[in-house]
Formats: structure tokens, C-alpha cells, sequence
């Protein structure tokens, strides 16, 4: 049986140093934390300024064409995203790359963001081929949800392309929240450089889906990324809003919901919050891998999102991490998972060795046969300790 791996944890918040790109300093606090603190030395008026320019820039001058493009999902960012946008007098084109398995409730925010007052194009890719590589990518590099973060990329800046509207408007920059590469984390625009190291691609390129499980070229149309010649004669470039205002998801929940977004009516499974991942039936199994692989999940997230803006301890972190973190996903939004697991043909059985072939056994106990010990919910048990 293993013994306690010794994870170091940031001394701040409760994000372990397995996650990805995030680094622990000398004194004990991760690189996310320092990205935090250093908002209090940015002049955020000035930040506004700049933002004002900009979009004065790209504002069609004439009215014949859209001010920008907006990518949203109908979730609380996207929805603050265009909230912010028509605030500014800006007139925008919001396009949806259709999610993995949609649930009712992120139907009814799509609606309500059409509701704000906004023309508005969703895309939906073959559900034929989509169902295929949400479980080849889940075999491959354990991500259930790969399509859905590439074409959020894709979709969105092909129309820009198709349509001739310069500038994407996104939301935050994930590697400024979330902690990243020093180099990356003040970036403020979107490239194809960005989405290749940032997109969760997880080092699986679109190319390499062709001729796998019958996937032809002409399958992947819109999973393709626009040329950088066809990027290029249109300008298309992007900016992210959380570089310009203060990015807070609590808060854009809150304002989101003045304008008729639905949040969840309880605390969503393998989280602390109720008003974020409502869209994608599938997501629970998606950040269920992230704990399988690392140790740590969305309970980690968003409790460090929480201390380092006051808003609880970091021992009430821990304690939420202990009470809601690592959970076997078998239900999402009140779904069981052998419904979603349906949908790409997988049984709870096949999808369970799955995991176990992802699971880090450093960080999981096994017998003493090399099996991994799981209680009667299917929930592991770790060897690692946060405190």
C-alpha cells in the first residue's frame, strides 16, 4: 500500500504544485496568488482607458459590419462578456460552438444571452464524428471534452475570418487567474501560438484524428484553426476582458444573473459554487481526470479563488476540498453518468478502466496486488494530504 505522497501545496490557497504550469515560490506561494496580489498595483483606470481605445478602433464606422465577436456558451462569463460589450455601446456577433452533450438548463442561458439584444450564430458540429472523438480523446489522452475546448477556439475566430470582424472579445486569460508561464500571464491577445500551448490540446493535433475510428479530413472543417495567411488579411485579433477589468467570476455571476442568468439550484457535483460549468453534461467527467492525473480538481479552483479574494479561509478551503473534491463522477446536474457515457457508447465498466489507466498511482493507494482501492462509490483513496 502507498504511502502519503508528500505534495507540496501553495501556502496561500489550496493549489497543489502538480497542477500544470503553476509554480511554488521560495516562500511558499504559488505563481496564481502572486498574479493576484500584483492586481493591486495596476491602474485599472488606466487599464479602462485602454480598452476604450481599442474597441473605438474597431467599431464599424458606418454600421455595415459587426464592432467584434463575441465566443460565449450562455454561461456566466460569456454572458458578463456581452453584458460589457453592449454596456460600451459596442454591437456584437455571438457565436456558440455547440457543446458536448448540452443540458437544459445551459439551453435556457443560450437563449437568454440572445434575449440581451444581440444578433447571434451557433454552430454545431456532426454529432456523428463529434461523439466519435469525444471518446477516442478519452481513450487517448483522457479528456472526454477535447472537441469542445478546441472548437471554442476554432469556430469563433473561422466565422471572424468568413465574416471579416477583426476583433474577438474573451473573457479571462486563464493563465493569469489560474497561475501559468510567467511570459504568458500578462498576454492580453489571442494568437494561434496562444491556442496551440493554451487550448488544451493536450498535445493531440486535429491532424492526428484522421484516419482514426473513420474520421476523414473533411470531417474536421471546423476543428481547423484559420490559416495564419487568412488571420493575417483580416487583422483578427483578441483581447481578453479580465486584462482590462478586474476578473471576477462570483461577481460576473452576480451581475449575470441581474440580466437573467440561471444559476443551479444547489451546489454543482465536484464543485463549491452553483453557477459555473451548467452547459456540458460531460464536464464532471472532464475535471474528474484532472484529479485522476493530478491530484486536485475544481473544489482546488475555486476555493483558491475564494481565499485569495477574502472571501473564505484557507482552512474553510481545505475543509470544502476534503468534503466535496475527488468524488467518483457518477451523476452531473442531476444526470446519471451511464447516460452520458451512453451517448458515445461506453460502458460504466469500460469507462472505469479508463480512468484507472489515467489514475496516478503515486498519488492513489493500491493493494498489494497493484489495484487501485476504491470505496463502494467508486471513489479512490488518495495518498496525498492537503493541510
Amino acid at each position: 500500500m502507498n504511502q502519503v505522497e508528500n505534495i507540496r501545496y501553495c501556502s496561500k490557497c489550496v493549489m497543489p504544485e502538480t497542477k500544470p504550469d503553476l509554480f511554488i515560490d521560495d516562500e511558499g506561494v504559488c505563481n496564481a496568488c502572486r498574479a493576484y496580489e500584483n492586481r493591486s498595483v495596476i491602474d485599472w483606470d488606466t487599464r479602462k482607458s485602454e480598452f476604450i481605445e481599442i474597441i473605438h478602433k474597431y467599431r464599424s464606422e458606418d454600421g455595415s459590419n459587426y464592432d467584434c465577436l463575441i465566443p460565449v456558451s450562455g454561461g456566466k462569463d460569456s454572458t458578463y462578456q456581452v453584458i460589457t460589450m453592449l454596456e460600451h455601446g459596442m454591437n456584437p456577433l455571438c457565436v456558440t460552438a455547440t457543446t458536448d452533450k448540452l443540458s437544459k438548463i445551459g439551453r435556457r442561458n443560450i437563449e437568454n444571452i440572445k434575449h440581451l439584444g444581440v444578433d447571434y450564430i451557433e454552430v454545431s458540429t456532426n454529432p456523428v464524428v463529434r461523439r466519435r472523438i469525444n471518446k477516442l480523446t478519452l481513450s487517448q489522452v483522457g479528456d472526454i471534452s477535447w472537441p469542445e475546448h478546441l472548437t471554442i477556439f476554432t469556430i469563433p475566430v473561422r466565422i471572424a475570418v468568413q465574416m471579416n470582424i477583426p476583433l474577438l472579445v474573451w473573457g479571462e486569460n486563464s493563465q493569469n487567474e489560474y497561475g501559468g508561464p510567467a511570459a504568458d500571464s500578462e498576454n492580453n491577445t489571442l494568437s494561434r501560438k496562444w491556442l496551440e500551448e493554451f487550448g488544451g490540446l493536450l498535445g493531440l493535433r486535429v491532424s492526428d484524428l484522421i484516419g482514426q475510428v473513420g474520421i476523414e479530413k473533411k470531417n474536421l472543417i471546423q476543428y481547423t484553426y484559420p490559416t495564419n495567411d487568412e488571420l493575417d488579411a483580416v487583422g483578427v485579433t483578441g483581447i481578453f476582458l479580465g486584462h482590462y477589468f478586474p476578473w471576477d467570476g462570483h461577481n460576473n455571476a452576480l451581475v449575470s444573473q441581474a440580466y437573467g442568468f440561471e444559476s443551479h439550484p444547489k451546489i454543482v457535483e465536484g464543485s463549491v459554487i452553483n453557477y459555473e460549468n451548467l452547459d456540458n453534461l460531460q464536464m464532471r467527467i472532464h475535471d474528474y481526470f484532472k484529479y485522476l492525473k493530478f491530484g486536485f480538481d475544481r473544489t482546488n479552483d475555486w476555493c483558491s479563488v475564494h481565499i485569495r479574494r477574502g472571501r473564505i479561509s484557507r482552512n474553510q478551503g481545505i475543509e470544502l476540498v476534503k468534503k466535496y473534491g475527488g468524488k467518483f463522477p457518477a451523476m452531473y446536474l442531476g444526470v446519471p453518468i451511464e447516460e452520458v457515457l451512453g451517448d458515445i457508447d461506453l460502458t460504466r465498466d469500460a469507462f472505469e478502466a479508463i480512468c484507472d489507466r489515467f489514475t496516478n498511482k503515486k498519488l492513489f493507494k493500491t493493494d498489494t496486488r497493484g489495484n487501485l482501492i476504491k470505496d463502494a462509490n467508486g471513489n479512490l483513496a488518495s495518498s496525498f494530504e492537503l493541510s
